[in-house]
């Protein structure tokens, strides 16, 4: 698998190993330095991968066990740690388990449990992380009112939900109708996709 941010990207190789390449100034290669490279590099202590997910300045792995780690720029808790500290190695998400999926805005991600709910961290300037409030957290808060979320992807400002009915829910920023929900106005909860069915 590959995921690709700003100016990194992340490779996740058959045997559960990260590696990372490009700029490194927040840490956001995960080896423990900040020294940026032109060929890939194994993130420190990662051996258990199973998905990765790459945002602006920061990169998250979920792991074999549920758990989900990430490391990087830290500036509005897109690590997910309780803090606003950056690591140059992998960090817990705090709080979360038997995640099936990550996924990383440009100063957000959220985690897709395998029971259907979604949490997100990091920047909510705009509801991105879809609690109800414009707050950031420096850990996972609920998005309101999902339980059947079958996958998750996070854009710049905003996050999408496919659900089980095949329908997707978007919410934060909408200056561009990036909820699909023909309007121009933000959301702070998901709402759904106009006329969007059958999504796969």
């Amino acid at each position: 698998q590959l995921s690709a941010g700003f100016a990194h990207s992340c490779a996740l190789r058959a045997t559960g190993a990260v590696v990372c390449w490009g700029d490194n100034q927040y840490g956001q290669l995960g080896n423990n330095t900040l020294v940026s490279s032109t060929t890939p590099v194994p993130v420190s202590g990662l051996s258990d991968a199973r998905q990765i997910a790459v945002g602006y300045g920061h990169s998250c792995a979920l792991r074999a066990n549920g758990a989900i780690t990430c490391w990087g720029a830290n500036w509005y808790g897109q690590l997910g740690n309780n803090s606003l500290v950056d690591s140059k190695i992998p960090v817990p998400v705090s709080g979360v388990s038997g995640a099936a999926q990550v996924a990383s805005g440009v100063l957000h991600s959220c985690a897709l449990s395998s029971s259907g709910t979604v949490k997100c961290w990091g920047a909510n300037w705009n509801g991105q992380l879809g609690n109800g409030t414009l707050n950031d957290s420096q850990t996972p808060v609920s998005v309101i009112g999902l339980s059947d979320v079958l996958q998750i992807s996070a854009g710049q400002l905003h996050s999408c939900a496919l659900r089980q009915t095949g329908a997707v829910h978007c919410w934060g920023d909408n200056a561009y109708g990036e909820l699909g929900n023909g309007a121009l106005t933000g959301e702070t909860t998901p709402v759904a996709v106009s006329g969007l069915t059958g999504v796969v």
